[in-house]
């Protein structure tokens, strides 16, 4: 599966453009298996931990088989919550760039008026909690007759918040000839029950889900405005005087547009992805253990085969697609019994990606405030303040006390030999970027 691309799906013309405009550059393991018996028509439990690419695993399929030209709700996907509705919206939306597909989100807490103007004027997809999905079947602001495909994602959440009973009524009101999707991270009893009674000989699909094996790296993540994302990560190389860093982004473009800000600004950057030559990418390669590039940014793919000892700090300028793409990006830090950083760059409602990270790994993510510029220059004398202390500590300074002692024959005072000494280090950090 490893090998596996976009292109060997054999996907529409319209997702294969949206696909590209996002720069993914292969399936996660859910979407290589799911995606071939979805498009067939069948019937598909998958058990998948959040964070493993589901969303696009049903969402491909879904947009395919709508028909613009109606104004009918054709795909029903029932959430547990509406964070997860709002989410999966998102990336539904991303994912019909290039097909005219009306998506709305439905839940409870928003003016139901406002939805059912949306449904009045006509939605191809709707997601939403399964209470507020009920609500509007009752009121008839909701009709199922023309529903082709019927998805539960997160089966086992909704059963354990008690949707069972609503989840059954829908499911009653959707044609017999509807295709069902259901994704769950567990097939606890009740779940399987439901698969009897309402789906028809289902293709079971299940992804093994990784633990996290990388306890030596400190991980934090940052809440930033998109367009704050370049300087804040120059900050934090400057705050950590970086000397090799490797950067992720989910996307070729992004990459390729991220070097060029980092260029402008002085960084010794290359970027790597995968439409560049063999050749080419040997070359950064050899640039990068070499210490010639400092900062290498990348997508996933490109970064298979990634084997530096001295990787310092990893940056997740982009919020990875799935949680086994993080373990695999942060691992390439704190190799060899070293210690290693990891920052992840959030926007918006992607901290809720972070939250089920944490989840399913079982680590600490901890947030950290973006740094202003003032705080450059004092987390840096403070970091300098500690590598001073230990080497105080280690010794060995003899040569070293001869010369300062000449200094102060000429009626320099050590405060002001100190100074100075701190004052050269910290331009010289500051003249290098």
């Amino acid at each position: 599966m490893e090998s596996l691309t976009f292109k060997d799906l054999h996907l529409s013309k319209d997702i294969e453009k949206a696909i590209e405009h996002l720069g993914f550059e292969e399936p996660t393991p859910i979407q290589a298996e799911a995606i071939p018996y979805i498009r067939e028509g069948r019937d598909v439990i998958g058990q998948a931990q959040t964070g493993t690419g589901k969303t696009a695993a049903y969402g491909i399929p879904a947009i395919e088989m709508v028909n613009p030209g109606s104004k009918k709700v054709q795909v029903i996907v029932l959430c547990p919550t509406r964070e997860l509705a709002n989410q999966v919206a998102g990336e539904l939306n991303n994912l019909s760039r290039f097909k005219e597909t009306r998506i709305l989100p439905v839940y409870g807490g928003q003016p139901i008026e406002r939805q059912i103007k949306a449904l009045k004027k006509g939605v191809h997809i709707v997601i939403g909690t399964p209470g507020r999905v009920m609500d509007h079947i009752e009121r008839r602001t909701l009709r199922l007759d023309n529903v082709e495909m019927l998805v539960l994602d997160e089966a086992d959440e909704m059963l354990d918040m008690g949707f069972r009973e609503d989840i059954e009524f829908i499911l009653d009101k959707t044609p017999e000839e509807r295709q069902t999707i259901m994704f769950s991270a567990t097939m606890p009893k009740p779940i399987m029950k439901l698969t009897k009674k309402f789906l028809n000989n289902p293709q079971f699909i299940k992804t093994v889900h990784k633990e996290m094996t990388v306890p030596q790296v400190e991980q934090f993540y940052l809440d930033v405005k998109a367009k704050a994302k370049p300087e804040v990560l120059c900050r934090l190389i400057d705050i950590y005087n970086v000397k090799s860093s490797l950067v992720f982004c989910n996307t070729k473009k992004g990459v390729d547009q991220l070097v060029e800000t980092l260029r402008t600004r002085g960084y010794l950057v290359e970027g790597l992805h995968g439409d560049m030559r063999q050749n080419q990418r040997e070359s950064v390669m050899a640039g990068f253990r070499k210490g010639d590039i400092e900062t290498l940014v990348a997508t996933d793919v490109a970064a298979r085969g990634i084997d530096v000892e001295n990787i310092e700090v990893v940056f997740n300028y982009d919020v990875p697609q799935d949680e086994e793409s993080y373990v695999h990006r942060i691992g390439r830090t704190a190799r060899v019994g070293r210690k290693g950083y990891a920052f992840t760059f959030v926007v918006g409602k992607e901290v809720y990606r972070i939250k089920n990270i944490q989840r399913y790994t079982k680590t600490i993510i901890r947030s950290k405030n973006v740094p202003s510029p003032g705080d450059v220059e004092e987390i840096r004398a403070k970091m300098l303040s500690e590598k001073v202390k230990s080497t105080i500590q280690d010794g060995h300074l003899g040569k070293y006390l001869h010369w300062v002692e000449g200094l102060l024959e000429e009626d320099y005072t050590s405060m002001d030999v100190a100074a100075a000494l701190v004052k050269m280090m910290t331009s010289e950090v500051s003249n290098n970027k």
